[in-house]
């Protein structure tokens, strides 16, 4: 079954972690990656931009309507997420929290209930 882990963020955070502990965060993530992409439970690790740079596409009289984003009005956004296929939904949530960032704020995991075919 595939799952979706999120990790939520805002600016005020990342801007409080002094700059000296990035390259260790970053480390421990790539660490992560490596070991859960070799598995084949992790299909992919997706880190975001700040919200100041999301989009809301509507559609009108056929066309996109782009304003400024995110839909959601909260301080926190989603800041990065993962995409993981395990057999079962405790292997997901061993991995889950096994996301460095696991250790500081809680990770969101969502089971997929479907997804679009490939091939048509």
């Amino acid at each position: 079954m595939k799952y979706v882990a999120m990790i939520y963020g805002n600016q005020a955070k990342w801007d409080s972690f002094p700059a000296e502990v990035w390259p260790e965060a970053i480390a421990r993530q790539e660490a992560f990656n490596k070991k859960y992409r070799e598995t084949g439970e992790l299909l992919g690790a997706y880190g975001l931009a700040d919200a100041a740079n999301a989009r809301l596409v509507r559609r009108k009289d056929g066309t996109p309507a782009v304003t400024d984003g995110p839909y959601l009005e909260t301080k926190e956004y989603i800041a990065s997420f993962y995409l993981l296929d395990c057999e079962s939904e405790e292997r997901a949530q061993q991995i889950a929290a096994d996301i460095p960032f696991a250790d500081t704020e809680p990770v969101e995991l969502w089971p997929i209930l479907h997804e679009s075919a490939a091939e048509l």
